[in-house]
Parts: C-alpha cells; sequence; structure tokens
C-alpha cells in the first residue's frame, strides 16, 4: 500500500489494536528481541478479559525486561533491582482485588531477587511473575547469570561458566508456586494460555519465558542473529505434557528444552489467609 492510498484510510484503521493499553514509542527493545512479544502478549490478554487499567497493575525490575512496565497504560512500576515482588506483594495486600503482574528478567528475580522469589511463593502470594529468561544480564554488559549454561562465554567467563544455573521451573515448583510454566518466547498461543491460567489462579504463579539475548549471548557464543538464535532455539524445544517439573530439563548442550505446564493446583493464597487474620483480631477487639 502506497502513502497515497493511506491517507484514505480513516486513523481508527491504522491505529495498533493494543494502542488503548500500551505506550507503543517506549518499545525501545533491540529489533528481534522477544520482550515486546511478551509484552503484547499480557496485554492481549488482558484486554480479552475485558481488565482496565483499574483493574491490575504491572510491576518491573532492573534489566532490559525492567523497562517493560513504562510500555503499559496502566498503575506500573519500575521499582530497584531485585526488589519486584516485594512491590507487588505489597500492591496485592493494599488492594487484593487487583491482578498483579511481575515482569522482569532472570537475573533481577533469580540473582539479587531470589530470596523474595522463593518466600513468595512459599506465602502463596496471589500474583504472576513471568520471567523472560534471555540466559545473561543483557543491558549491563553480557555478565554471568544464575540461568546462564555452563560452558557458555559471557562477559565475566571468557573462558566458559562453571557454575550451576538454576531450573528455574523446578525452583518455583519446589518453593510452592501452584502455577508453573515454561514456553519460547516465540509461542504466544501457548504462552497467552498460560497468561489466562495465571490470572485466574488464587495463589503464586510462574511463568518461564525464553528469550536468548542475541547482542549480548548470541554474539559471544556465536549463535547469530535474532532469526539464527530463534532458530537455534527451535530445535530444542518439546513439548510435555503431565511431566514433573524436576523432570524439566532444560539443556543447552544436549539440546534438549523441556517446555509445557507443569504445576496446577489450588492452595489458600496469602492475601486471604492475612485478611482472615485481619478478621480475628478486629472481632477480639470488639469483643474485649
Amino acid at each position: 500500500m502506497s502513502p497515497s492510498d493511506q491517507t484514505s484510510i480513516p486513523p481508527e484503521t491504522l491505529a495498533h489494536p493494543l494502542n488503548d493499553m500500551l505506550n507503543l514509542n517506549r518499545f525501545i527493545f533491540c529489533p528481534g528481541c522477544l520482550i515486546g512479544t511478551v509484552i503484547t502478549s499480557i496485554a492481549s490478554c488482558l484486554k480479552e478479559r475485558g481488565l482496565t487499567s483499574k483493574d491490575y497493575a504491572i510491576v518491573s525490575g532492573i534489566g532490559c525486561t525492567g523497562r517493560s512496565s513504562g510500555c503499559f497504560k496502566a498503575p506500573a512500576f519500575h521499582t530497584t533491582h531485585g526488589r519486584a515482588i516485594p512491590f507487588a506483594t505489597g500492591i496485592k495486600l493494599a488492594n487484593p482485588k487487583l491482578k498483579v503482574i511481575v515482569l522482569s528478567g532472570d537475573g533481577d528475580l533469580f540473582a539479587i531477587g531470589g530470596n523474595h522469589f522463593i518466600h513468595a511463593a512459599r506465602r502463596n502470594v496471589e500474583i504472576t511473575v513471568l520471567c523472560i529468561n534471555n540466559n545473561i544480564y543483557g543491558m549491563t554488559g553480557g555478565q554471568v547469570a544464575p540461568t546462564t549454561q555452563i560452558g557458555d562465554i559471557t562477559q565475566t567467563t571468557p573462558y566458559g561458566n562453571v557454575e550451576s544455573p538454576f531450573n528455574l521451573v523446578n525452583l518455583a515448583a519446589a518453593s510452592g508456586a501452584t502455577y508453573v510454566a515454561r514456553w519460547p518466547g516465540y509461542d504466544t498461543i501457548r504462552l497467552q494460555k498460560s497468561i489466562f491460567k495465571s490470572i485466574d489462579n488464587q495463589g503464586f504463579s510462574f511463568i518461564e519465558v525464553l528469550a536468548p539475548c542475541f547482542v549480548q549471548y548470541g554474539s559471544k557464543n556465536k549463535l547469530g542473529d535474532a532469526v539464527e538464535i530463534l532458530e537455534w532455539l527451535k530445535k530444542q524445544i518439546k513439548i510435555k505434557v503431565d511431566w514433573a517439573p524436576s523432570q524439566a530439563t532444560f539443556d543447552f548442550k544436549r539440546g534438549i528444552i523441556i517446555c509445557g505446564e507443569f504445576v496446577e493446583e489450588t492452595r489458600e493464597g496469602f492475601s486471604e489467609k492475612i485478611e482472615q487474620v485481619r478478621i480475628k483480631a478486629q472481632d477480639k477487639k470488639i469483643n474485649n
């Protein structure tokens, strides 16, 4: 379509379908990065559910994914490094009716923020945590991360990483999360189905989204550009049903990454327990 043809089309027809939910000028991610895809997947799910900016809040930490909070036309909080989950917990306890979504990276959530993650899962705080796992510290220079695979080259491991990485879905399940899933970032259909389940879950939900950074991780490990690294990732993905999280292999060297839904269970949520304590305390005060 030529520019002259476009002038005859009403502006509302040319508008992005998520223009009412997203600040599109804030999408400052590298071309080919899947962070933007995850953001639009979240927004699409919220819109399909009929949720407005009064119904949900977005929280992010620091790093490439940390900038995602500014993309939403909603209460959005770009918090301090590693502290996205405590902020989200506070928001949920202050207003339990809100759908609270944490969107951050593997370094932010599982390095400096690792302690907060395991305890929020243990408490079964009713929030959704999406971790975009790019296997490295992307924004700060390409340093080794807690998810970097053994042997991988990074800025701080020029001869290969020797530290065993976290298996994030196994860690989430062992910590007490009541919904746990892992998907490649390009698989938006399965990802969005998981987002729907997670925002409906009355407990702690965790979704790992695989999105290797082609600028830092890909270049240092000679995996090519954005298209090439996605083709490389696609060959390793195996979708499994009814698979134990402890067996959810994530191994670049063997070329096996098990994806799927690993935990779906019901357990009383943290804010619900807090409300019960508040009612008991109030009754005790009245009776005394």
